[in-house]
């Protein structure tokens, strides 16, 4: 028996499907759109193992409408235009129902590829349902995704994937005829990570290697299966647990960490914009103005990556990620923007002081727009003490810079200039 366990539960409609109710549950939207049989172009955005492909599927199934499918990885515009032309005569037998296209990893499409799908989604030749673990925002072109409604799908609850397991040991032969009992599981599911195909993979690993009617443990999972979850590495099952270790390496100032983590990634076939994208975060978020020449540096590494690609990005990724372990840390800027943000929500729209609004117009003017208002660069120093913040918050401190050479001399700027004011 060859089929994995994953594909062999992969379940046909809306009612097996376990999970992402908020989409697919009774008042779940994308429900009502199945239903109805009017379904638009749509990209499904969401982690590994949380069931776009199946989703993709059951949308068909339910809809009856031919399928075609397509990986990003592996196909170019040449597959694209093949595919577009079958559903165009495809299209002539089934004219109330035009056939769904899917693309999995459709961020790795590239915009000349995107761009050959517009044509079909717009004259209504195919509705496209395109599958990605990456923010559309980026990895899509604009006319694209204006063209689409996008569903997150979020990880699976613990309840769902020990309903899922259950399942497995209920209707699938193989499982079932081995009649393990399921005493324990959080080391299932901590090692899954709410991934539901990662979930089955491990699980078939686990009772494949064990005795018929043994009980299932945590002791016993971490004994017999992590000694395999390399094997996950490869398929980017482990997707988030590894950048999770890069990033964290690099933050905790340890390029050794980092390149490890880094090769790991790239030798699991990672796409090198997401690895750029994750450095140009991390170096505004734990470096930020400790060493402000961080986000250069990680913005010219995420622009020369993006056009050189692999191998010979490995290089440039690799001086990126030791740069930035070897970098002084901060988070300031990080947690400032949290802690203004926590006050926006929590007190309002409140108004602008007169003093620093726009005053454009006569009448803006006559009523106090911007009066009294203080042209820094007419006093000494080019500072002039005022007042910033709605008059409810005034004196509320949310930057706090870091204790680095060059956050202590931004503290030495304020507190020279807000001393009467701030807590510098």
């Amino acid at each position: 028996m060859n089929e994995p366990l994953a594909e062999r539960l992969r379940p046909n409609n809306l009612d097996e499907y376990l999970s992402q109710q908020h989409l697919v549950g009774p008042k779940g939207a994308l429900r009502q759109q199945i239903k109805s049989g009017n379904i638009p172009s749509l990209l499904l955005w969401g982690p590994p193992g949380v069931g776009k492909t199946t989703l993709a599927n059951i949308i068909s199934n339910e809809t009856d409408r031919p399928f075609y499918t397509l990986s990003a990885v592996s196909s170019g515009v040449k597959d694209v235009r093949e595919v577009i032309e079958k559903a165009k005569k495809s299209d002539g037998l089934f004219t109330t129902k035009n056939p769904i296209l899917f693309i999995d990893e459709i961020h790795r499409f590239s915009k000349s590829q995107q761009d050959s799908l517009l044509g079909a989604v717009e004259k209504g030749w195919v509705t496209l349902i395109g599958a990605t673990t990456e923010n559309p925002s980026f990895e899509v072109i604009s006319a694209l995704l204006s063209r689409c409604q996008v569903y997150i799908l979020k990880p699976f609850s613990e309840e769902d994937l020990i309903a899922l397991l259950h399942r497995a040991m209920k209707e699938d032969k193989h499982i079932a005829s081995r009649e393990v009992k399921l005493k324990e599981t959080e080391a299932l599911l901590r090692l899954s990570g709410g991934d539901a195909r990662k979930l089955l993979n491990i699980f078939e690993i686990l009772i494949n290697a064990t005795e018929k009617g043994t009980e299932i443990t945590n002791k016993l999972v971490l004994d017999k299966v992590q000694q395999n979850t390399v094997l996950y590495d490869k398929a980017g099952e482990q997707h988030y647990d590894i950048v999770s270790a890069f990033i964290k390496s690099i933050r905790g100032s340890d390029p050794n960490g980092a390149v490890y983590w880094l090769a790991r990634m790239i030798e699991g076939g990672e796409d090198v914009k997401f690895i750029a994208r994750r450095l140009l975060i991390l170096a505004s978020e734990d470096i930020g103005n400790a060493n402000p020449t961080a986000l250069v540096i990680a913005n010219n590494t995420f622009q020369a990556v993006t056009t050189i690609g692999f191998p010979e990005s490995r290089i440039i990724l690799s001086q990126c990620a030791t740069y930035l372990a070897t970098s002084p840390k901060s988070n300031a800027a990080y947690m400032a923007i949290n802690q203004a943000q926590a006050l926006v929500k929590k007190t309002g729209n409140l108004s602008v002081p007169l003093a620093i609004r726009n005053a454009p117009t006569k009448l803006m003017k006559d009523i106090g727009y911007g009066k009294d208002y203080k042209y820094a660069h007419n006093y000494e120093n080019n500072f002039a003490e005022a007042e910033f913040l709605p008059d409810e918050i005034k004196g509320t401190q949310l930057y706090d810079p870091g204790n680095n050479p060059r956050e202590s001399a931004q503290r030495e700027f304020l507190k020279k200039r807000w001393k009467a004011k701030y807590n510098y």
